[in-house]
């Protein structure tokens, strides 16, 4: 993927009804193969209310989902056991094999749902479920069934993140008045029966947005958005848990940046018009990249790739260095025209990508959107 160029890409474009595209994740993982061949597999969440399944390398749906009794509003994946996760408006969670008809597994939750985060464990698969109410549930997979309740916030919970390592859990509510929480996993996965779960509040309200750093696993980045103007900044934390005695503590070192943006290890990278930054979690500029002529509409971000869309219709693909070695990011190819035939109403509104494809939504002011597919040359 690092040395592609556009023409080593295969495209494939499917529109037609499919009604507005929101969520979208990789349901095959890296190295998928089917039949001997490599395949990509991503799950879509449309407002006809299905989930459905896609070839990626042929741009064909292979799988969709009964018509849902409500929209589905958050979709998680667990490429390990080919699962999907759903919840929709009603508070209804479900699992899904993206190959029979009906649901695996089907829990109907108190309140309406918020945020959805799978954790896969030593222990197993679990899933995890921030409400309304403030309330965090974890549940075993496939089966839903309950194994802790916590509640962390008089407001809905909002974000749900689980670190790389699968130690701690993030947890916050956009909300100006709540403080976010980490949480140690395992006091959620092994409940004490009557003691809380060991866990910190972030002394930074009006989250809107955090990231946990792949190659520091216990480095997670906070923004934060204040005052009436809404000034965007971030702050970098690194947790521990320290064991004394019997007792267990979290400690946390806090670095304070000015900056806006999302990070990785000690950098953070966020888009401001038509430019990508990069920047030290300490404020210092180490590369600015001007690939898009009009503002940059999205940003992706994981271990490996970055990529951004932007009102022109063109994406970009980045790839973090190995290591963090000099220059730290490598701009890598620029796909121009996504879409065969886009109106001056279209837009790239989001893109992920994996090893070997490229998948990108393109919206159209109140019609159905398309779903834009690149596969490389195998």
């Amino acid at each position: 993927m690092a040395l592609a160029k556009p023409e080593d890409f295969t495209f494939r474009e499917a529109s037609g009804n499919l009604g507005i595209l929101g969520p979208m994740a990789y349901l095959s993982g890296n190295d998928h193969t089917v039949g001997g061949q490599e395949k990509s597999v991503i799950c879509t969440v449309s407002s006809k209310h299905v989930l459905c399944t896609w070839d990626v390398q042929e741009g064909t749906m292979i799988w969709s989902s009964p018509v849902q009794q409500s929209s589905i509003m958050h979709l998680a994946t667990l490429p390990q056991m080919h699962l999907a996760f759903t919840v929709d408006l009603e508070g209804t969670v479900k699992v899904w094999n993206c190959q029979d008809e009906d649901a695996l597994a089907t829990l109907a939750m108190p309140r309406v749902c918020f945020s959805l985060e799978i954790c896969l464990t030593n222990d197993g698969p679990f899933l995890m479920v921030g409400n309304s109410e403030g309330d965090i549930y974890t549940l075993t997979v496939p089966e839903l069934r309950g194994v802790s309740k916590v509640n962390a916030f008089k407001y809905s919970v909002d974000l749900l993140h689980c670190s790389p390592d699968r130690k701690w859990i993030f947890a916050s509510g956009t909300h100006q008045n709540i403080l976010p929480m980490v949480f140690l996993t395992e006091c959620l996965l092994k409940p004490s029966e009557g003691n809380s779960p060991l866990c910190l509040s972030i002394p930074f309200s009006s989250c809107c947005r955090a990231c946990w750093a792949p190659r520091k696993t216990s480095r997670v980045t906070v923004m934060y958005r204040r005052g009436s103007f809404k000034k965007t900044g971030f702050t970098t934390f690194d947790l521990m848990a320290k064991r004394t005695g019997g007792r267990t503590d979290i400690q946390v070192h806090m670095e304070s940046p000015i900056w806006m943006g999302v990070g990785d290890g000690n950098m953070i990278v966020f888009e401001s018009g038509p430019y990508l930054f990069l920047f030290t979690i300490s404020g210092h500029l180490l590369q600015r990249f001007e690939d898009h002529q009009r503002t940059i509409s999205n940003l992706w971000v994981d271990s490996v790739h970055i990529l951004t869309t932007s009102m022109d219709d063109s994406l970009h693909l980045y790839m973090w260095e190995d290591e963090g070695r000099y220059p730290y990011l490598k701009s890598c190819c620029h796909l121009e025209h996504i879409g065969s035939d886009l109106a001056p109403s279209c837009y790239v509104s989001k893109a992920i990508c994996d090893n070997m494809s490229i998948v990108c939504v393109v919206s159209r002011i109140r019609e159905s959107s398309i779903l834009v597919m690149y596969s490389l040359h195998m």
